[in-house]
C-alpha cells in the first residue's frame, strides 16, 4: 500500500541529498511533489548544482511518478506562495510542507562575520518561514470556509540545534530556533487540522562531508548514513496516518527511531522567601548534581 497515495508535497532544497531521498521516497509512496531547489553550493554558492531540482523531477516521472521543478529561493517572501500556487495549479490540492533547503558556514564564533551569520539564519529561520507561512494562511483560509483540512508542515531541526556544536554557532541558533518554531506551530494550527513537526536526521551529505561520517561502507552491508533512510519517516509523517502527531522532533539514526525530549525541569529547591546571593552557589552545586546529564555540545572535549 502505497501510504500517500493522493497527497500532495513541497520538498524544499530537493535537489541533492535529504531533500532528493525525501521526494523521491515521497514520489515512491504516491505523493505528488514540488520538487524546489535554488542549485546553489553547501555554502550558498550560486549555479554549483543548477538544474538539480529538474533532474530529481526526471528521475521521478520515470519511475512513474508526479512531480514539477520549483527553482525559487526558499527566503523571499513572494517564492512560499508561489510554491504553493504551483502545487495547487497542477495538482489542485495540496497537503504538506518538506522545509529543508539550507547551507553551512561553519566559524567560531568569535571569527564569525555578520555576513555570515545573516546568511545562515536567513536560508534556514526565514527560509522556513516564507513558505510554511503561506501554506498555513491557505490551510486556514480553507478551515474557515468549512473544508476538511490534513495538513503537515515538517521542519528540518538537528542535533547542533538542539544541543549546540562547536564552530557552528549561526547555524546552531537556526536550528534551534526552528525546534521552537516546530513547537508553535503545533500549538497554534492545531485547530485548523495542521500538524507540525521536525526531523533530527543524521545523515551523510554534501553539508556533512566534512570527515564526520566515514564514507567507507561495505557492499552488502547497511549504510546507516544513507539520506534514503530518513525519507519512511518523512512518508509517514505527510500521510494522514500521522494526523494526530504533532509538535514532535523526529531522531533517525541508521534504523533507530526515537523523539528528542527537550528541555524540562530539574528537581526544585524552594526556600519560601527571597534567595540571599551568598547562598545560591551552594543551591546551584547541589542541583547540578541531581539532573539528569545533558547531551554534550558536539565538538566539545
Amino acid at each position: 500500500m502505497k501510504i500517500c497515495e493522493g497527497r500532495v508535497a513541497i520538498v524544499t532544497g530537493a535537489g541533492n541529498g535529504l531533500g532528493k531521498a525525501y521526494a523521491l521516497g515521497l514520489a515512491e509512496q504516491g505523493c505528488k511533489v514540488v520538487v524546489n531547489d535554488l542549485g546553489v553550493g553547501t555554502h550558498g554558492e550560486e549555479g554549483e548544482t543548477r538544474g538539480a531540482a529538474d533532474r530529481v523531477v526526471e528521475e521521478i516521472r520515470a519511475n512513474g511518478g508526479e512531480a514539477i521543478a520549483n527553482t525559487d529561493d526558499v527566503a523571499e517572501w513572494d517564492a512560499g506562495k508561489r510554491m504553493v500556487e504551483a502545487a495547487l495549479d497542477t495538482f489542485g490540492d495540496f497537503h504538506a510542507v518538506v522545509n529543508n533547503a539550507g547551507f553551512v558556514r561553519d566559524r567560531m564564533f568569535f571569527t564569525c562575520s555578520p555576513e555570515e551569520w545573516d546568511a545562515v539564519i536567513r536560508v534556514h529561520l526565514r527560509g522556513h518561514f516564507c513558505t510554511s507561512r503561506h501554506a498555513a494562511e491557505y490551510w486556514r483560509a480553507q478551515s474557515k470556509a468549512g473544508k476538511a483540512i490534513d495538513g503537515r508542515i515538517i521542519n528540518t531541526t538537528s542535533g547542533a540545534g538542539l544541543q549546540g556544536s562547536v564552530g557552528q554557532s549561526a547555524y546552531s541558533t537556526a536550528k534551534g530556533g526552528i525546534a521552537s518554531l516546530t513547537l508553535v506551530q503545533a500549538a497554534e494550527l492545531g485547530r485548523y487540522g495542521v500538524t507540525a513537526n521536525a526531523l533530527v536526521p543524521t545523515a551523510r551529505t554534501r553539508m556533512t562531508d566534512t570527515g564526520a561520517f566515514d564514507m567507507d561502507v561495505d557492499e552488502g552491508k547497511f549504510d546507516e548514513f544513507a539520506p534514503e533512510n530518513m525519507a519512511p519517516v518523512v512518508a509517514y509523517l505527510v500521510s494522514e496516518q500521522s494526523r494526530d502527531v504533532t509538535g514532535q522532533m523526529f531522531e533517525l539514526k541508521g534504523g533507530r527511531l526515537f523523539l528528542s525530549q527537550g528541555w524540562t525541569d530539574s528537581a526544585a529547591f524552594d526556600k519560601g522567601e527571597r534567595l540571599d546571593a551568598g547562598e545560591v552557589d551552594a543551591i546551584v552545586r547541589d542541583l547540578l548534581k541531581k539532573r539528569e546529564p545533558a547531551k554534550p555540545v558536539y565538538g566539545a572535549n
